[in-house]
């Protein structure tokens, strides 16, 4: 389904209009006008692209500050900006890569944090059992912040049953839990803790909530400084350097956008009622209905929700997408087509 506008809470398809209820643009910002204005004075400043590398003799200001904003955003010590939130995974992965350490993987990890040399985190309903025994080792974890399907962050009680002999570097996807989830939409990076965790990095895209393209990384500042040095960040430019000087300049944004995402989720609290077939949390703004028809019903009322399959999927994914730029008018409309297919209640 062509559009030839970026999508936002409403599309013009064919002389008719679309609710749209998917993407990924959960703050708003990339059609907030406020925001656009920032980005095209920047674009002014800084131009349309930077192509050269990051360890160029000329060092751009707009990194520099960008990386300041993102690092006390996130509540890191420090970060790094990439051209996009894959590769932001691929360079953290390729630089733990030069240690024998085990990896280990959740079945439904983003491909921006897989590698061959990893291994299942859970055999069937339990833990691999090489995660049980006293061999001494370092481990490193790979797992999307908020798991696909899935609404609430990653807890880290799932640590607890690993033998103590283990010590854990935990990299977490949080491409779409920065900007959304703790306080300001600050993401998960700093609540994250366990007495086995050893060191913590967060990698992100920054196109999604955060509404410009480019990624991030964040971590110690021993291990930023070794991001730094890596062959892939050396060889890679940077992102468009407008980009990361407009989000610098747009914290003010970000806070307001994120507090309309919150008054949003908690008016669809109050108006989806509970039931088994619907995963939803009030501190996320992803729908999960677990109904194969539910993309043709909302469709044949004017609502487009997010309906595809990844590569080698099983099943088409159906996701509904709450979003800071969303109306009351939209959220109840919505709420009582999906009302209505709620056929079986919870106990």
């Amino acid at each position: 389904m062509n559009v030839d506008k970026n999508p936002e809470r409403v599309l013009h398809i064919a002389n008719q209009n679309y609710l749209y209820f998917g993407g990924t643009a959960y703050l708003g910002l990339q059609g907030n006008k406020e925001f656009q204005d920032i980005v095209c004075d920047n674009i002014q400043k800084w131009g349309t692209s930077y192509g050269s590398s990051r360890l160029a003799n000329i060092a751009l200001d707009a990194y520099h500050n960008c990386e300041v904003f993102l690092a006390k955003f996130i509540n890191a010590q420090a970060t790094v900006t990439v051209s996009s939130g894959m590769l932001a995974g691929k360079t953290v992965v390729s630089e733990l890569q030069k240690t024998n350490d085990v990896y280990y993987h959740f079945s439904c990890n983003h491909e921006a944090l897989k590698t061959e040399k990893s291994i299942p985190f859970f055999e069937g309903n339990k833990l691999n059992s090489r995660l049980l025994d006293n061999k001494k080792e370092n481990i490193i974890i790979l797992s999307d912040a908020v798991l696909s399907g899935e609404v609430h962050g990653f807890d880290p009680k799932i640590f607890d049953g690993i033998s103590v002999s283990k010590k854990i570097t935990l990299v977490l996807d949080e491409s779409h839990s920065l900007g959304i989830l703790s306080k300001n939409g600050c993401g998960l990076f700093a609540e994250i803790n366990h007495p086995k965790i050893i060191r913590k990095i967060t990698i992100a895209s920054l196109g999604k909530a955060l509404g410009v393209t480019g990624g991030v990384i964040a971590s110690d500042f021993e291990f930023i400084e070794n991001i730094k040095n890596n062959e892939i960040f050396g060889s890679s430019a940077g992102m468009n350097p407008a980009f990361a000087a407009a989000l610098s300049q747009s914290e003010h944004l970000i806070k307001m956008q994120h507090q309309k995402l919150l008054v949003n989720l908690a008016k669809v609290k109050m108006l989806l009622r509970s039931n088994k077939n619907v995963i939803f949390d009030e501190n996320y703004p992803l729908i999960y209905p677990n109904i194969d028809t539910i993309y043709k019903k909302f469709l044949n009322q004017n609502i487009i929700i997010t309906h595809f399959a990844y590569p080698n999927a099983a099943k088409f994914l159906n996701r509904i997408v709450v979003t800071a730029d969303h109306t009351f008018d939209d959220l109840e409309k919505m709420c009582f087509l999906l009302n209505q297919e709620n056929t079986i209640a919870c106990p």
